[in-house]
């Protein structure tokens, strides 16, 4: 009888949430994802320190921008010698609102893997999933650099996304969950919201269902796990992004596991086409009062997080090379 984990790949593209070069090889993802917050956790343990040391120096002279883009491209190049698909390697989160500067840096970003003879058909270029992310993405993806739009938490971002020809969103399944419980307070029932009525699940699911009723393109994996229910409820996803602590977790279980989302049942139940425009855009996303605090909220994490990692760089400069 396989385990969860195998029986999971059998129905999705299951990718690494993390960092660590270790749990990949173990766990054996088609794709790992990164972000500031996990580059930041593996450049502090000593078996990472090399890389942040090699890029101070190889690059003592560069400004910290461009060396906190050859920090991310190196993780990503370690990252590529594992997993046999694709690395997402993300924006500055500081550049969220601003699109020319964001393709600019992600110009950067791929000519430095492509410097390495890694070609672009391997990375993906995160960008938050504001209207100025989304719109430097449809002029990237004109350029053959695809993306991946993070930090997206409703299906007006989403449509947006597909409407910009993105290859891949990140719905945040966890945060929505998180920002649901926090509201409900001490009347959450945590039973009544498991597996499919989970929030997050839910945001996922109608987004899946809307993609797959007309077609669109743009790939949907699910990301921000908090419980291995949350996945079991996304298995038929097209790609889900999954801690190494999660991953265990399932390997430890041989349930059966079906699939719970799936094209055609998708095409039978089709939703209502929406439109989608700069005003749409902004309007919904201000009605929705979880996916504007999670959106704002995910950005100011992010940032902070590369000022430790510009901090991190920084010291490494006033020692020398």
């Amino acid at each position: 009888m396989p385990h969860q984990l195998d029986a999971l790949r059998a129905l999705t593209t299951v990718v690494a949430d993390t960092g660590d070069f270790d749990a990949m090889q173990a766990w054996q993802p088609t794709d790992a994802t990164t972000n500031p917050t996990l580059i930041l956790k593996a450049v502090q343990q000593e078996r990472y320190r090399p890389l942040l040391d090699q890029v101070l120096r190889d690059h003592h002279t560069a400004s910290l921008s461009e060396q906190l883009d050859h920090l991310l491209v190196a993780f990503g190049r370690e990252i590529l010698a594992i997993v046999p698909g694709r690395v997402s390697t993300e924006v500055d989160a500081r550049l969220s609102f601003d699109s020319q500067t964001s393709i600019e840096r992600a110009r950067h970003i791929i000519a430095l893997y492509e410097a390495a003879g890694i070609t672009r058909d391997r990375v993906l270029i995160k960008l938050a999933s504001t209207w100025e992310g989304i719109q430097a993405a449809r002029v990237l993806e004109t350029e053959g650099i695809h993306c991946n739009l993070t930090l997206l938490f409703s299906l007006p971002q989403a449509i947006a996304c597909a409407q910009a020809g993105v290859t891949l969103i990140s719905p945040f399944v966890g945060r929505i969950y998180d920002w649901h419980k926090k509201a409900a307070g001490a009347t959450w029932d945590e039973a009544a919201h498991a597996g499919a009525n989970d929030p997050g699940v839910q945001s996922v699911t109608r987004i899946y269902h809307y993609f797959k009723a007309y077609n669109l393109g743009t790939q949907i994996m699910g990301a921000s796990f908090r419980n291995i229910g949350q996945i079991r409820a996304l298995a038929g996803c097209d790609l889900l992004t999954i801690s190494p602590a999660l991953m265990a977790e399932l390997a430890a279980s041989t349930d059966p596991l079906p699939a719970r989302l799936g094209a055609d049942q998708a095409k039978t139940q089709a939703p209502e086409w929406q439109a989608s425009n700069e005003v749409a855009f902004r309007t919904q996303l201000n009605q929705d009062a979880m996916a504007t605090e999670k959106l704002a909220e995910g950005i100011r994490l992010f940032t902070a997080d590369a000022l430790q990692l510009d901090a991190l760089l920084g010291a490494g400069r006033a020692t020398g090379p």
